[in-house]
């Protein structure tokens, strides 16, 4: 699409490496197959060097997930540095801290497009009231930035709306896809499925049931457990097969010696972090997601691909991929004995089961293709591209410019740059400044000059400084 002397370079920035991997991966290629000159941003990690392998640029910047001023400062900055050195014509988000300090790093550099993927707002309904402001608060600061927030899911586009974060304009339904064709269990032959199960010590003839999420307690692990132990009164032989990677950084982690408490460990297979987990499904009798929040989960689209029966809980993205009782069934959230009835209904009544199945792959088929992600995205970077190209030509109106002078006091204004802020207002320029509060602040508003007062100090205090470099941005 774009010759090589004139390729639009686009910045992809996340938190950690494995979102690249194994989330982004494929819209990465396409943009690359595209024309696009495709960097990522992401901290350190054991598949940067995967990633590097397949063309794509990789620039290291630690991201951590936990609130932490002065390493957050450090990694704004960097990622200004770098976008400023690289000038990407597009800069394009992911989750909540990259998506602010990359906003922000972005907007800060002079980025023509800024754009930020919303996979998930980190609150819900249940949230608390603190929790749920204070992400309020920082994705309406990122908001601030963008030039188009994509959306995976239809509910959180109405919160966004709702909570005052964008308005409908600047908000794009993206949804979410997958290759559907890899993950049909068609693909595989039950001479190879059954050396699969034998590759991972699984007994041919023993019912599965499958989840495949990060080993933390959000996913809703602890409700499965108590709900596994409850089937297996039922069904003693029965095998629950963990797939995903350990959390050792995340409040909610746990170990798989967890399970020693519900007396269910000798059932339990937990198989860690694949790469071949398109092989593992249709080892599956039954797939669950219990999770407590989720954006658009991709393992429940890859189970409906697979044509696998479907338990899901009642929650944003979950029930846009499943409608209870026609392609799967929603259970209440924290809820084991439903959880519980669910899976011992399905396995009391296959043909209720292959039913399920059979409509979730149909949906999978022709919703939730990656290529109509793709061609989302293709668009809207077309859109906004062809747009600031417009803007880029126009003609600036000096006399309709707005100026905002930023000093670290008052004095400063008042007798180094007053004669000139003068000047510009004659000439009919919006004119605003911004100063701590000092005693010469009634004076330069008396003088018809709108002043707003952000505490700046002259010594480097990394808190403060980012709260005043927050409420200059806002």
């Amino acid at each position: 699409m774009y010759s090589d002397q004139k390729k639009i370079k686009v910045c992809h920035v996340v938190s950690i490496d494995i979102t690249i991997r194994f989330l982004l991966f494929p819209q990465l290629t396409f943009l690359k197959e595209q024309g696009y000159d495709v960097s990522v941003v992401c901290s350190p990690g054991k598949w940067v060097g995967d990633i590097k392998a397949q063309g794509i640029t990789v620039k290291t910047i630690p991201i951590t997930r936990k609130i932490s001023p002065i390493v957050d400062l450090i990694s704004l900055f960097r990622l200004y540095f770098y976008f400023r050195k690289e000038e990407f014509d597009i800069v394009h988000t992911h989750a909540p801290k990259p998506g602010l300090l990359g906003q922000l790093a972005a907007k800060m550099a002079g980025v023509p497009i800024i754009i930020n993927t919303v996979h998930g707002l980190y609150f819900t309904e249940n949230s608390s009231y603190a929790k749920r402001k204070f992400f309020i608060l920082i994705e309406k600061i990122a908001a601030k930035c963008s030039d188009l927030i994509f959306s995976q899911n239809k509910e959180d586009i109405g919160t966004m709306i709702k909570e005052r974060i964008a308005t409908s304009k600047k908000i794009k339904y993206l949804g979410n896809g997958i290759d559907t064709k890899k993950f049909n269990a068609e693909n595989f032959s039950e001479n190879f499925i059954l050396q699969k199960k034998k590759e991972l010590n699984l007994h041919p003839g023993t019912k599965i049931i499958g989840v495949v999420g990060r080993l933390v307690k959000e996913k809703g692990y602890m409700d499965l457990f108590e709900a596994f132990k409850i089937v297996l009164e039922k069904y003693p032989k029965i095998i629950l097969l963990v797939v995903g990677p350990k959390e050792p950084l995340k409040k909610d982690k746990f170990s798989p010696n967890i399970v020693k408490q519900y007396g269910i460990e000798n059932n339990v297979t937990f198989l860690g972090e694949r790469t071949d987990i398109d092989q593992i499904y249709p080892l599956m009798d039954i797939f669950v997601l219990p999770s407590h929040r989720e954006g658009f989960p991709r393992s429940v689209l890859e189970a409906m691909a697979a044509k696998r029966p479907i338990i899901v809980t009642d929650i944003r993205g979950c029930r846009e991929e499943i409608d209870n009782g026609k392609n799967g069934i929603l259970v209440p959230v924290k809820n084991p004995e439903k959880l519980a009835e669910a899976i011992v209904f399905l396995l009391q009544d296959p043909n209720k089961a292959r039913e399920l199945a059979k409509h979730a792959k149909v949906k999978a088929q022709k919703e939730f293709d990656e290529h109509l992600v793709f061609n989302a995205i293709q668009e809207a970077y077309q859109n906004l591209l062809k747009e600031k190209s417009v803007l880029a030509k126009g003609e600036i109106d000096l006399k309709k410019m707005k100026i905002c002078h930023v000093t670290t006091v008052g004095i400063t204004l008042r007798f180094i740059v007053f004669g000139f802020l003068n000047f510009l207002k004659k000439e009919n320029c919006n004119v605003s400044l911004v100063c701590s509060y000092d005693k010469w602040t009634p004076f330069l508003k008396d003088q018809g000059f709108l002043v707003h007062n952000v505490k700046m100090t002259r010594r480097i205090t990394p808190v403060s400084d980012l709260v005043s470099l927050i409420k200059l941005f806002l």
